[in-house]
């Protein structure tokens, strides 16, 4: 797994005989079912928000090599991440000394690929004795210790690290590394609860594969599962055939590292595509930064897997080792997506969304009714933690997710409000929800009208969400893409950035970060953090939008007026919101003689580190108010702005 080039895993052993295409059928649909129930106990049995409902982790089923078998819907990144981590512990251990009834546990970064939050339990399936497959499960755990503070330059400061143990032995738990997880975590009730939880699911597949082979015979179901990936496989090659041959290349940037702000890292890739065999190269990418955005090369393989999947197998399931036989992946050690020990790796997602919208970019001009123009790629979370008022007791909430803008694409418009590429099937947490468990008010929760990128065919718009904090929290947010903005293609222009920002309590005007990173600011009540997720990024000249969908547009407010007017040529009857079609038509042909409208080039500029908020007392007038008067005077105040 060191070599520079990764080429899509080796070609499966010969089965013993020819598959059984019914009970290949039976196989193909009962592994998805497996996964779904997997799944499901998952989601009942947490503890955390962000496994039940925010849906942060993914399930799988794997061979006895540790290829993959079906990855359960869920984030995307794990893709590789999981069957890495599966392959890591069988190697460690040895197939012969994995034995029914243990349960493999780690959280390495530099194996799953991702930051230390992501527990990751294996349970092996046995069927007569033999190893036959595995049962795995990724999650995020809101919280494994090390620092609260965000700004991290290494791996040491974020948090509990553990490597491949056996937290079960043939059926009994290890209590001693049961204990040592307890005392390294700030909520060991709540992280056993998911501990459980997760123990559960894998338990729940290993059960399930274990039936299937006892049901339809060990050799009849291997054989189906060989069958299966050999169609994913010729189908994927199929597709890659009907793609131009030749090189394509992209480059695009993100905004900083975090640590070093204002200094834009490159995103550079290169894909070949050479008859059945597809080839992206990331020896472009940066190398690894001194800031927190680092991942592991799992994460490097997934951003490959994920966008070769997109082109040509995305609705395609099980997921599964197959699909990925026709891709090459060249990535060097110590890049961003391939960072070794000891860089940092808490917000490790965010970067490899930008490398996948780069792939796309890149191929654009070879697939252009494939592919879709820039996203908003950043989850737009906010980190709060506090202590309740009722009992004094800590929690740690991770807030946002609140989607964005995706890209339009050659026939239609971009979606609004989505989740970002990295994590697929993840929810937003419902307002109720956050209310009940919390001391937060979602004061706001809508879309960004202007947001999406202008075009023939315009970017999705991005969401804002405003909370107020009911007593005082530290808040924290790393936004990206807050400069580097979603592009357009064929002529579409980018959409808006990513932004983050505080509302004082009584204060006319907001606290803006021109970086996008917030860190461990300190709200008192009546204070709000504001999350702005950005738009898609357009497609086709705005002048040649339709007119009809462009005075939709204006009057369902996705589109000011002025926005029209500037970006799309609109000219309005009076001061109705009905356009005056000919005099439109006579401005859009004016502007296209003029060039317009194009974007703003990105300025290069050195943006102060954000310094950190020290505790302020309200004012003496607001202290007075009851919580009751507060809460509705800061509404009231931020509403009229």
């Amino acid at each position: 797994m060191d070599d520079i080039t990764k080429t899509a895993p080796a070609s499966k052993p010969a089965a013993k005989k020819a598959a059984d295409p019914v009970i290949t059928e039976i196989v193909r649909n009962s592994l998805v079912a497996v996964t779904e129930e997997m799944k499901i106990n998952l989601m009942r049995t947490a503890y955390n928000m962000i496994i039940y409902e925010a849906l942060d982790f993914t399930v799988g089923v794997f061979d006895a090599r540790g290829n993959i078998v079906s990855i359960g819907l869920g984030l995307p990144m794990f893709i590789r991440g999981m069957s890495e981590t599966v392959k890591a512990k069988l190697e460690h251990y040895g197939a012969e000394n994995i034995e029914p009834g243990d349960i493999l546990l780690t959280n390495d970064a530099y194996i799953t690929g991702s930051h230390l939050n992501h527990m990751t339990f294996t349970a092996p399936v046995f069927h007569d004795g033999e190893l036959v497959g595995f049962s795995c499960c990724m999650a995020h755990w809101p919280d494994v210790g090390g620092t609260i503070v965000e700004g991290t330059t290494d791996i040491y400061s974020e948090g509990l690290q553990m490597p491949i143990v056996k937290i079960y032995r043939k059926g009994v738990p290890n209590e001693e590394l049961i204990d040592l997880i307890k005392m390294n975590v700030r909520l060991p009730e709540r992280a056993m609860g998911d501990f459980r939880a997760q123990l559960a699911a894998v338990k729940t597949g290993e059960k399930r594969f274990a039936e299937m082979v006892k049901k339809y015979g060990r050799d009849d179901v291997l054989n189906g599962i060989e069958a299966i990936m050999d169609q994913s496989e010729a189908a994927a090659r199929a597709r890659v055939r009907a793609m131009p041959d030749g090189v394509y290349e992209a480059e695009s940037f993100m905004d900083d590292d975090g640590i070093n702000v204002g200094q834009r890292v490159p995103i550079k890739v290169r894909v070949e595509i050479k008859g059945e065999k597809m080839t992206v190269d990331l020896s472009g990418v940066s190398t690894q930064v001194q800031g927190f955005y680092n991942s592991g090369k799992t994460a490097g393989y997934s951003c490959c897997q994920v966008a070769f999947k997109c082109l040509t197998s995305s609705l395609d399931l099980p997921i599964n080792e197959g699909q990925f036989r026709a891709l090459d992946i060249v990535l060097p050690p110590g890049r961003v997506v391939s960072a070794v020990k000891p860089a940092a790796m808490r917000m490790w997602m965010t970067y490899p969304m930008t490398i996948v919208d780069t792939i796309f970019k890149a191929l654009a001009p070879a697939l252009p009714e494939q592919v879709i123009a820039g996203h908003h790629a950043d989850l737009c979370v906010g980190r709060i933690n506090g202590r309740r008022p009722k009992d004094d007791s800590f929690y740690i909430y991770l807030g946002g997710l609140i989607g964005g803008g995706w890209g339009a694409k050659y026939n239609s418009d971009g979606r609004n409000a989505v989740i970002a590429m990295n994590d697929g099937d993840t929810h937003n947490g419902p307002s109720e929800q956050v209310e009940a468990k919390y001391p937060l008010l979602v004061e706001r929760y809508c879309l960004r009208p202007d947001s999406g990128g202008a075009g023939r065919y315009r970017g999705g718009l991005g969401a804002e969400q405003v909370v107020q904090a009911r007593h005082p929290i530290r808040f924290s947010s790393l936004m990206e893409r807050v400069r580097c903005k979603p592009w357009g293609l064929s002529g579409g222009l980018s959409g808006s950035g990513n932004a983050v920002a505080l509302h004082r309590f009584g204060k006319d005007d907001e606290t803006q970060f021109p970086s996008g990173k917030a860190m461990n600011q300190v709200l008192q009540p009546g204070d709000a953090y504001i999350l702005r997720s950005g738009g898609g990024g357009g497609y086709g000249s705005p002048l040649e939008r339709d007119l009809a969908s462009l005075e939709h547009d204006v009057r369902c407010g996705y589109i000011t007026r002025e926005s029209a007017e500037k970006n799309y040529g609109a000219v309005f009857v009076a001061d109705s919101l009905k356009l005056d079609i000919a005099a439109t038509n006579a401005r859009r042909a004016e502007m296209k003689r003029q060039g317009l409208p194009h974007d703003e080039p990105i300025t290069e500029i050195i943006i102060p580190f954000p310094a950190a908020a020290q505790p302020q007392a309200p004012a003496p007038e607001h202290a007075k108010m009851t919580e009751e008067e507060r809460v509705a005077f800061a509404m009231q105040c931020r509403c009229c702005r």
